[in-house]
């Protein structure tokens, strides 16, 4: 029974709850019973709390619906406050470190219902330094980040649902080498009070699970808009393929299934046409990575100059690099991003979506780090919604997925042609199963 029960998806859970055919005790201790079976090998966790959560489901049980998330476990990245849990964010200069307040994005899942059952995995504040996370598609390979635990604990079944952020590529790559579905909102959708800064104008919060209606059901509530509870797409989304400029890395799987997707949604009555970046927008990735370090640099003042023997020097090079770019050059960076913003949105005047990779194929191996966000840094930099969407599998039988890119503050669209494709790339590639059963599990 706790098998089935952990597997469920955060939508379906929710019906059963809420129908009280389920109860919320049952189902965070189906959620602890795989978190003890498989912990020690995917460490997803930094830390967890059985009593608390058992508690917690206890009295919801016993009282009234408390919201949309009733009595659903899930996971929070250990770069959000929690008043309960240490939140250390990936760094031992916050070893012992207490928050009294939760962040306002744990705030609004607990208070719609949620059962907060640990604090997972982050790199270093969000960056380049691995922790000890490995992919439960195969323990060898990277999980990405910076979002590891919350990717990782979702894709082997541990919660349906898990916070997580992103500056460059931190919830999209994750997801795609995991295997899941994973959701940046519009910037600025969801509230960032008690999520630990690295880039202002970048830090976007959103989370992972295991279908678009699932993440969608928890994009509700952080977003308060309650339209995501119920995704409705009737026409035939025109959309735009963007292999990006930085196509000449992408791995042979996913030329592969960026074609695969093309041709199968044109099938499926879809208007596809391929969409290029102008020229002048060439060197977006490089733009990105100034502005994150030169506002990491301004973020971890403190850290660079109170505590710089304690930090990575993977953390201490981008914040090297940021401190070396003045004000000005930042401003007119800024500048630069938003009239590229300008371009990309005319884009939206003629697609409904856009479809680019996610990442460059399949997960490295744990030792060489935790990817590239260079698929990721653009969108991310213009602030538009992103979806992954997995469906393919590449030559080591690892996911890879492709993601769909809306409109800025169309969320909901997104969203809602995110579910129509996702369904229309699964019945090509593996009908009649979900995403999570596509890959093998430990």
């Amino acid at each position: 029974m706790s098998t089935a029960l952990n597997r469920l998806g955060a939508l379906e859970a929710a019906h059963k709850l809420q129908r009280r055919e389920l109860t919320a005790v049952q189902l965070v201790r189906a959620c602890f019973a795989r978190i003890e079976q498989r912990e020690n090998t995917i460490h997803a966790w930094t830390a967890l709390q059985k009593q608390a959560a058992l508690d917690h489901a206890q009295v919801l049980d016993s009282g009234a619906l408390r919201g949309p998330l009733h009595g659903l476990p899930i996971g929070v990245k250990d770069l959000f406050d929690t008043f309960d849990l240490p939140t250390r964010y990936g760094s031992p200069i916050y070893e012992r470190h207490r928050p009294g307040l939760d962040a306002a994005a744990v705030a609004l899942c607990r208070g719609a219902g949620a059962v907060v059952v640990g604090k997972t995995v982050t790199t270093e504040f969000a960056t380049y330094q691995a922790g000890p996370t490995r992919n439960p598609r195969n323990e060898a390979y990277t999980p990405g980040g910076s979002s590891s635990g919350s990717a990782a604990a979702v894709a082997d079944d541990m919660v349906p649902f898990a916070l997580g952020s992103q500056t460059a590529g931190s919830i999209i790559r994750p997801a795609s080498y995991c295997g899941i579905v994973g959701f940046k909102p519009t910037f600025g959708a969801v509230p960032r009070a008690g999520v630990k800064s690295l880039a202002e104008s970048l830090d976007t919060v959103g989370g992972f699970a295991r279908s678009v209606p699932d993440v969608a059901l928890f994009a509700s509530v952080m977003m308060r808009d309650p339209r995501l509870l119920n995704l409705a797409y009737e026409g035939k989304p025109r959309i735009g393929m963007c292999r990006t400029l930085q196509w000449r890395h992408a791995q042979a799987e996913t030329k592969e299934a960026f074609a695969q997707a093309a041709a199968t949604l044109s099938r499926a009555g879809a208007f596809v046409q391929e969409v290029p970046l102008p020229p002048q927008d060439c060197m977006l990735v490089q733009l990105h990575a100034d502005i994150m370090a030169f506002e990491a640099s301004q973020s971890l003042a403190y850290e660079r100059l109170e505590h710089a023997s304690q930090l990575s020097p993977k953390i201490q090079a981008v914040l090297e690099a940021g401190a070396q770019i003045t004000a000005e050059e930042h401003i007119r960076n800024l500048a630069r991003a938003e009239e590229s913003r300008a371009r990309v949105n005319s884009w939206f005047d003629e697609f409904d979506v856009v479809l680019a990779p996610s990442a460059a194929g399949e997960a490295p191996f744990a030792d060489l780090g935790t990817g590239d966000p260079q698929f990721s840094r653009a969108w991310t930099l213009f602030g538009l919604p992103c979806l992954n969407l997995p469906f393919a599998t590449g030559p080591q039988g690892l996911p890879v997925g492709l993601q769909l890119i809306g409109q800025r503050y169309d969320d909901y669209r997104t969203l809602a042609i995110g579910a129509w494709v996702h369904k229309q790339l699964l019945a090509a590639n593996t009908p009649d199963i979900g995403a999570s059963d596509m890959w093998p599990r430990g």
